[in-house]
């Protein structure tokens, strides 16, 4: 099964890209696959890994997980920085996504930061 984040390579399986992320088994080490493991979480309701890997400066009490929302697809279309050896960086991506008000899209400008060496979620500029 494809990975629900596509996949990091595109068309890489769920169980060697975020699955041990998911599992706590890893840790995403670019931004942008963090940002794919989140996308995952949700679409599998994983408030788990959507808690450990939001800052705690920015993390809401609720963390948006809908269990009525039926995920359909993402695309990355830019990243700035968020690399291995950068301590900052940003992901442009949109989310399709079903939910009581039909299909929708979700296009955001998400900021990531390192703390303690691993990369957090810190907060988006929805467009």
């Amino acid at each position: 099964m494809i990975c629900p984040c596509s996949g990091l390579p595109p068309g890489t399986d769920f169980d060697r890209c975020c699955r041990p992320a998911l599992d706590g088994e890893t840790w995403p080490a670019t931004a942008e696959a963090l940002m794919r493991s989140r996308y995952t979480a949700f679409v599998r309701g994983d408030e788990n890994h959507l808690f450990r890997t939001w800052h705690p400066k920015t993390r809401p009490a609720d963390l948006g997980v809908d269990e009525q929302t039926q995920w359909l697809g993402l695309d990355i279309i830019d990243t700035t920085d968020g690399g291995e050896d950068d301590a900052t960086g940003t992901v442009h991506f949109r989310a399709r996504f079903r939910d009581h008000l039909g299909e929708q899209e979700l296009e955001e400008n998400s900021s990531f930061v390192r703390r303690a060496g691993r990369w957090m979620y810190l907060d988006a500029l929805n467009h």
